[in-house]
């Protein structure tokens, strides 16, 4: 691979901008337009930058693959978790009243519990492909 000064530098200023884009994503994702899977889109595209100018090999050491794997499952676990804590307490799946006292701060809890658990595996699977996809052909 051909190491490219400019890129690098440009891309070390821009890795932190496009994650802090993806965590407005999926912040904002219950008051506007976005969530977990815009947001875990964009979180994964600025690994898969970083993979593209600095190399597979050194984007496996930052995230290994089996941190995906396991970051892909407790993203499941947070959005079922959510729907089975909802069911103790004596309500249906995903029943977000019953998480606050408020049923209107329930709401906003359970969207941001689902859009986290979203989020992370969405991100996590996309890596994942990619890492399947970029690395074949490696010995």
């Amino acid at each position: 691979m051909k190491h490219n000064l400019i890129l690098r530098v440009i891309a070390k200023y821009l890795f932190p901008v496009i994650a802090l884009f993806a965590f407005y994503v999926q912040f904002h994702g219950d008051y506007g337009p976005g969530g977990g899977f815009q947001a875990g889109v964009i979180l994964s595209v600025a690994f898969i930058f970083y993979a593209l100018v600095f190399g597979l090999e050194t984007t496996e050491q930052v995230l290994p693959p089996y941190l995906l794997r396991l970051l892909a499952s407790t993203g499941i676990l947070i959005y079922a978790g959510t729907g089975v804590a909802t069911m103790l307490m004596g309500g249906n799946f995903l029943d977000y009243d019953l998480l606050a006292k408020n049923p209107v701060a329930g709401q906003h809890l359970g969207i941001m519990m689902i859009e986290l658990g979203v989020g992370i595996s969405v991100c996590a699977v996309m890596l994942l492909i990619f890492f399947v996809i970029a690395g074949r052909g490696r010995s």
